[in-house]
């Protein structure tokens, strides 16, 4: 197997449902303009409170995908 560099970053997932839905919700996003998503590591849950109302669940998830140097 060659050796590879990947890049990562961080998102941020929402969902009215779940921290899951949220982390699944980034994931999936990201996967419609980056290529070679290799691994999803959730940083940091939250939530969105309206009115003393947990309105939405919010993760942060860092994601790797091959680089190969062209931004």
């Amino acid at each position: 197997m060659p050796e590879s560099t990947y890049k990562i970053i961080e998102l941020v997932g929402t969902s009215k449902k779940s921290w899951e839905d949220a982390a699944k919700n980034a994931v999936e996003t990201a996967s419609k303009s980056l290529r070679d998503l290799r691994i999803a590591e959730v940083s940091d849950l939250d939530l969105k409170i309206d009115d003393g109302k947990v309105t939405a669940f919010r993760a942060r998830v860092k994601v790797s995908f091959k680089y190969t140097g062209k931004d």
